[in-house]
């Protein structure tokens, strides 16, 4: 009783109906600064029939057994690992698996539209589940929020860019919700393709400075594949083929090194800044990754490249 009468308060109002005699409920809440994550549990069995979401979406991330979730005559079953947001016009049910646990991010409605002049909420999905390709670039960006909050303190002093994460987050999911960006990576390209072939090396040369500029624009934004296309003016097939004959490297690659350049140049100028907090900045959500990307890259680790700054 005492969860469900948090829960109603921190969320939505809603009717529980009890499936079971197993009570082992858990509330968890941390939040960041316009983010909320809760984790949540109920133990047995449960139907939820929230009442509408009053000014916020949520993110529902599936972390063990399953969840039925059906918005607006739209249902979908998100099994461990799966992620789905959820902005009901008309109605909203769930059902949880006996057992199962949830991770649940609560988005303000305002913070889509602060991000994007063409996202109207009103026209948001009831329900979109998350494509499977695309779960490892969004849950390591929820690794590096969850990260933040189990930093103490996590807001002294670094706001900027923990605010630059929590935007992050939001900018990737609209990313997955404008038509043009969610469509095939290839489909339909084949004229831009037939336009980027035909460029001879200046024009070659102008698309890969300006993919440059919009990776510099966005150093711990969670970028896919088909943005860096989308941003260059190609397709996907082509700009693995540009950025090979001018860079040697794929795509993806080029943005890990220019996000590695980055952080060097930080622990360069400003020797005394923590590496931990210069790898979050620049995207980097996965501590031991990020050590072996910049030692390949530069033949050593940040720690010496800030001990020769000193």
């Amino acid at each position: 009783m005492d969860c469900h009468a948090q829960v109603a308060k921190e969320l939505s109002e809603h009717d529980l109906c009890w499936k079971g005699d197993n009570v082992d409920t858990v509330l968890f809440k941390a939040a960041i600064r316009q983010l909320q994550i809760y984790l949540l549990r109920h133990g047995a069995e449960v139907i939820i029939r929230p009442r509408l979401f009053d000014g916020f979406a949520l993110v529902h991330m599936t972390l063990s057994g399953t969840a039925e979730i059906e918005a607006d005559g739209r249902k979908v079953r998100i099994a461990t690992g799966r992620t789905a947001l959820i902005a009901p016009k008309r109605q909203l049910r769930l059902w949880w698996q006996a057992g199962s646990e949830q991770l649940i991010l609560k988005v303000p409605l305002a913070l889509f539209e602060e991000l994007s002049a063409q996202a109207d909420t009103a026209n948001l999905p009831s329900l979109f589940l998350l494509p499977e390709q695309l779960l490892s670039h969004w849950d390591t960006l929820i690794e590096s929020l969850l990260r933040l909050v189990a930093r103490a303190g996590h807001d002294n002093g670094n706001s900027a860019w923990i605010e630059h994460f929590e935007r992050a987050a939001v900018h990737f999911l609209l990313s997955q919700l404008t038509p043009s960006v969610r469509a095939a990576p290839d489909a339909g390209n084949a004229a831009a393709d037939a336009s980027a072939e035909s460029l001879v090396g200046a024009g070659k040369s102008q698309r890969l400075d300006t993919l440059e500029k919009y990776i510099k624009t966005r150093l711990s934004a969670p970028l896919a594949l088909a943005d860096l296309a989308h941003a260059a003016g190609v397709s996907v097939r082509t700009l693995n083929m540009l950025c090979h004959q001018y860079h040697g490297v794929a795509p993806m690659d080029l943005l890990r090194n220019i996000r590695l350049d980055a952080v060097r140049e930080r622990l360069l100028v400003q020797p005394d800044a923590k590496i931990t907090d210069t790898a979050f900045e620049f995207g980097f959500g996965h501590l031991g990754r990020f050590s072996a990307y910049y030692r390949e890259r530069f033949s050593e680790l940040p720690k010496h490249t800030r001990r020769c700054a000193r």
